[in-house]
């Protein structure tokens, strides 16, 4: 060995400086450093800003935004993001450095305050001298009139900002917040990935990867273009494998350490024009697919009663136990002891020791709790098929859950576990043939190869198809010549089209081959084709079709197709290994090896079904219920009309067993979800159910909530044609008639004056409509609906959800049975009374009481005794005068919620929760009463709305789990005889004793988005002055309360308005010697001056009159 020199397998670092694509393309390219790069085609894929957002590590950028609106950044859109969390944990702002904008134009362009230029300097001086550098600017309605917003950035630059991000030049789309996000995304990553391109330019002209999967030049690509860079490459790469085996239509799955990435693709990359990424919503294209939290080191548990195999991951520090470092019992870990890795495979050494040993501790955990434990192969088993499964509901939902079937596809499984479980994963979506990549660990990269440099022009354009006939052809040719222009030499490739129903905010993207036009005509044609493909009825012609966006879409001429061509098959069974993975063949398949080095694995017999039983099963059945309440929910909010259901979300979807008792439900609106039980309970009496029966029921009597909730009710039937399950939704129709619009009077005194009142009838007889029924209803009810066709549309939208929930779980039953099925369900519900008798073991009582605003009492006592938990409202108020009575359906809903807050552990809202549990409340105003003559029952709309939050607030209180939050929905209507508006303003929640409350957000009964401010000005004859938090609103305490917000909206037509709220006299107390929040107040802008206006009110107001809400703040601890 010379002195000096490195040994003989010794690792040597060198650095050049440079980026690692630029020393890569040095190494490949033999040059000096002292010389020039050749002439190269040089491509640049990179997670640099994805990790930079993700770790907190971008440049807070300054926000200058319209005036009234600085914290829009922190409220978003107000939902809290976890339905159940004791501690509110809402996603941080990207940015807390912010400057309002003294400069406003109208929905239509006018100018109504004129831009403050010298107040705009100053603000952009002081900044500036601070040492920022980076500003972002969103102002309401630059998505049609951006001149404002550029103005604003020109002066920006001229007072020294070095980086300066309009919301409109990432895309003038309707919306003001998500567009307010992605600029602020963008400015958030500028300085990291500016740097990143400057230096990387280094090397010569360069194209990077954008997140729609085009590569784009240099000055064209922005920061936020790089999020989803390395999935799209990934699906560039398995689209032009998958062409050059023969196949187009195939499902992607991409397999990693901590999560998995499904996506279905015909041809071409889907697209999606928004996604969550960190704290942000990017509104920018990016490739279509969905995630789940299921990866080689998801963590493999026991907790509360059931096997658990994600969400939680190991990571790669200490990583799964088999690595070594004290890591859980892992997917990985699972794989490996029922042999499923290749240790030669594996660049670090495997302790089968330490696997063992954490799936031994799983057992004795099992075995501690009472559960019978099965033998170690077959639980191992599985371990693997609940991991199976979950990600099996993330290809459904973007096939059956759109309408396609997966059977007629091609699984393309890669990534460094994928093709480990593609075969079980095949057998589980009934898939008959798996495609693995000769290099499927290096896909991204082939895909970046593969990849075509890309130009997109697209216009908001928001007209109905009948108006835009003059003008289609003249639209399409100017986009079609701006899109050519970007890529020289490119063609056109395709045109997307999104179109919608007028009045719906959900569009379906249509696509057509970029040689022709397409007409009004074939959009039409293919809407509605798309329209039963997706949503199983056609749609009603009685509302028209409206084009949103048009994108012309221009490429590089497509490379030739690399072809493969695959040898005869073999029949193998077992471990496969490649270069870059290992493959698993599952029993009935067969293999062909490829030419180029990929495998197609073809399905030739079933194999032996493993009936799972036991723990394992259970958890199976549970992922699938729960699959299908979500699909459902999901498909009731893209076909609803009404903004009330499709953009504040204010519906819920649930699953029922064969007695009507709630099992599961999709995470949405828990005053909803605890009353559907008691819903299909009621009107299940006395009724025959036949298979096709769909009822209707918004009457409290039978478990109705209040009128504008209106329940679908479908009975599931089995072999033995008996019905063994339900699904059920509740949607919120924000106008069904009463004494004033929105169907919320304030001054209502019986249930007959607030709206119209639906007792249980069949909106499907056996499968034949009776809508003409419901509807001759909401036209001659005593109060009739003002929107009708609103309601129609809904209805509709309503059944399609339970029709899809119905198909879902006859698809279930035959799969595994209807034994096997209702025995999943029986567990799932046993599982929550189990936990609920644990915690039922403290023994005691506790108390408290409240009042409402009018002074009328809430009072409650629970005894605990005997595993048995008595809830008394003795001392309650009886049948209160006005509207603010409750039901049955209230009630439950209200102690539901509140138990699984007390268990605080992650299982559905289900009523096993109640099993040992009973309820007295008859008599007072929480469960009045309700005769057959619908003038004599109580008034019941604010019992569902607010009461149903007063009930929740005492329990709590008795229980000690936070101090008070705002205790009121702060429910606003407004509207005239052409429409109705409804929406619930957050407030400040509670502190507890280890956290703050959070600020702006919807708490407990409730968690409906608020209407973004563009949307809200151009739907509705309003101008939103003000949405901002209501400082210093939120009690004091070692842990402070959380603030109220403030909404401020002056009217632009004479209309009706109605304010229904509560704590304006009892404000929300501290606990724990904490300090009470503020109580809330609603003033009325007239004549020049405020009034403040009683807590329950309905009145008139005249164009240019305000209303402001300030909403309570949460009662501090301690």
């Amino acid at each position: 060995m010379v002195a000096g020199l490195p040994a003989v397998g010794e690792i040597l670092e060198f650095t050049t400086g440079e980026e690692a694509p630029v020393l890569a393309a040095r190494i490949l390219t033999r040059t000096r450093l002292e010389d020039e790069f050749p002439t190269m085609d040089f491509r640049v894929a990179t997670t640099r800003g994805t990790n930079a957002l993700l770790e907190g590590k971008g440049t807070e950028p300054v926000l200058f935004i319209t005036q009234g609106f600085r914290d829009l950044p922190e409220i978003r859109d107000q939902r809290r993001p976890e339905l159940f969390a004791r501690v509110i944990e809402k996603l941080p702002a990207i940015t807390r450095k912010i400057v309002e904008v003294s400069g406003r134009q109208a929905v239509d362009g006018r100018e109504l305050v004129r831009l403050d230029e010298e107040g705009l300097r100053a603000g952009a001086r002081n900044w500036v001298a601070q040492g920022e550098k980076v500003a972002v600017v969103a102002l309401l309605h630059s998505d049609r009139f951006p001149a404002i917003e550029s103005r604003v950035k020109e002066i920006l630059l001229e007072e020294g900002f070095q980086e300066v991000t309009t919301s409109t030049q990432l895309g003038a789309r309707l919306g003001f917040l998500p567009r307010m996000e992605t600029a602020l995304a963008n400015g958030y990553l500028g300085p990291v990935m500016n740097e990143f391109k400057r230096r990387v330019a280094s090397a010569g002209e360069v194209s990077f990867l954008t997140s729609a999967g085009g590569l784009q030049v240099r000055e064209g690509y922005e920061p936020v273009d790089s999020l989803l860079s390395g999935p799209a490459g990934g699906l560039v790469g398995a689209l032009e494998v998958a062409r050059g085996a023969g196949f187009e239509k195939i499902l992607t799955f991409d397999m990693g350490g901590t999560s998995t990435d499904v996506a279905r693709l015909e041809g071409a990359i889907p697209l999606r024009y928004e996604q969550a990424i960190g704290p942000v919503r990017v509104r920018r294209p990016g490739v279509k697919m969905e995630t789940v939290a299921a990866g080689g080191g998801s963590i493999c548990r026991w907790h509360q009663g059931g096997l658990e195999v994600g969400p939680h991951s190991a990571g790669a520090d200490p990583g799964p136990a088999c690595y070594g470092r004290g890591g859980p019992l892992t997917v990985t870990d699972v794989n490996f002891l029922l042999g499923f890795l290749d240790e030669t495979q594996v660049e670090i050494p495997l302790s089968r020791e330490d696997a063992w040993q954490r799936f031994v501790e799983l057992k004795e955990t099992m075995r501690r709790d009472g559960a019978e434990v099965p033998e170690d192969e077959e639980l191992l088993a599985g371990l693997r098929a609940i991991a199976v499964e979950r990600m099996a509901e993330a290809v459904r939902s973007i096939s059956v859950g759109e309408g396609f079937e997966p059977a007629e596809y091609t699984l393309v499984a890669f990534g460094g576990a994928g093709p480990q479980h593609a075969c079980e994963l095949a057998d589980s979506l009934g898939v008959k043939r798996v495609l693995v990549p000769g290099d499927a660990g290096l896909l991204s990269a082939w895909g970046l190869h593969r990849s075509r440099r890309e130009g997109v022009e697209e216009r908001q354009v928001l007209q109905p198809l009948e108006k835009l006939t003059p003008s289609w052809a003249s639209l399409l040719q100017e986009l079609k010549e701006q899109a050519l222009s970007q890529v020289p030499g490119s063609e056109m490739e395709r045109w997307l089209i999104e179109v919608r129903v007028a009045g719906q905010a959900s569009t379906i993207e249509l696509e057509f081959e970029g040689k022709l036009f397409p007409s009004l005509a074939q959009l039409a044609e293919r809407f509605s084709e798309r329209y039963w493909q997706l949503f199983g009825y056609a749609r009603s012609q009685e509302h028209p079709l409206e084009v949103v966006m048009v994108r012309a879409v221009a490429s590089e001429v497509r490379p030739d197709v690399v072809r493969e061509s695959f040898a005869n098959p073999e029949a193998v069974s077992g471990l496969l290994n490649s270069s870059y993975c290992t493959i698993l063949v599952g029993e009935g398949w067969q293999v062909r090896r490829g030419k180029r080095g990929s495998l197609l694995l073809e399905k030739t017999q079933s194999g032996r079904i493993r009936q799972q039983s036991g723990a394992v099963g259970e958890e199976l059945m549970r992922a699938r219920f729960e699959s299908i309440a979500e699909s459902m929910g999901e498909l009731l909010r893209r076909t609803a009309l009404s903004t009330n259901v499709k953009e504040r979300l204010d519906f819920s979807c649930a699953l029922l067993d064969g007695e009507g008792r709630l099992l599961v439900n999709a995470p949405h609106i828990p005053v909803h979800l605890g009353a559907l039980g008691v819903c299909v309970r009621k009107v299940s009496q006395d009724r025959v159910w036949k298979k096709g029966d769909v009822v209707v029921v918004n009457h409290p009597a039978y478990g109705g909530s209040h009128l504008p909730d209106v329940t679908v009710v479908s009975p599931i039937f089995g072999a033995s044609e008996k019905v063994v399950a339900f699904v059920a939704n509740r949607a919120h129709h924000s106008e069904i008639g009463g004494r004033t619009p929105g169907s919320m009077p304030g001054d209502a005194r019986n249930l007959e004056e607030e709206g119209v009142v639906i007792a249980p009838r069949l909106l499907f007889d056996g499968g034949e409509e009776g809508f003409d029924e419901v509807e001759y209803l909401l036209r001659n009810a005593p109060y009739p609906s003002r929107a009708v066709a609103e309601n129609l549309a809904d209805l509709r939208a309503q059944a399609a959800a339970n029709f899809a929930g119905e198909k879902a779980m006859a698809g279930l039953f035959a799969e595994f049975g209807e034994e096997t099925v209702s025995a999943g369900m029986e567990s799932l519900r046993l599982r929550a009374a189990q936990l609920m008798s644990i915690r039922l073991q403290e023994e005691g009582s506790w108390s408290a009481e409240d009042a409402l605003d009018d002074g009328t009492p809430v009072q409650v006592r629970l005894t605990a005794r005997e595993g048995h938990l008595h809830i008394d409202f003795a001392g309650t108020g009886s049948r209160h005068a006005g509207n603010l009575n409750a039901t049955e359906g209230v009630i439950r809903s209200a102690v539901l919620y509140v138990l699984r807050l007390w268990l605080n552990e992650d299982l559905p809202l289900n009523e096993g929760l109640m099993e040992h549990v009973t309820v007295a409340a008859e008599g007072t105003f929480l469960q009045p009463d309700f005769p057959e003559d619908v003038a004599s029952c109580p008034a019941v709309v604010g019992g569902n709305v607010e009461t149903s939050q007063r009930i929740v607030e005492v329990l709590l209180r008795a229980l000690g789990v936070g101090a008070e939050s705002q205790g009121t929905m702060n429910n606003f209507l407004f509207g005239n005889e052409r429409f109705g508006y409804y929406e619930t303003i957050g407030g400040g929640s509670g502190a507890t004793d280890c956290s703050d409350g959070a600020s702006g957000v919807h708490v407990h009964m409730t968690n409906t988005a608020i209407t973004d401010p563009e949307v809200f000005e151009y739907r509705f004859p309003v101008r939103l002055h003000q949405f901002s938090l209501r400082k210093e609103s939120g009690g004091e305490g070692r842990f402070r309360g959380g603030n109220g917000l403030v909404r401020e909206v002056e009217f632009l037509e004479d209309m009706t308005v109605t304010l229904l709220t509560q704590r304006r006299e009892e404000a929300p107390r501290g606990l724990a010697n904490g300090g009470d929040g503020l109580g809330g107040k609603q003033e009325l802008f007239r004549a020049g001056s405020w009034q403040i206006l009683p807590g329950i009110v309905s009145l008139e107001v005249a164009a240019s009159e305000r209303i402001r809400v300030q909403t309570p703040g949460g009662g501090g601890w301690g």
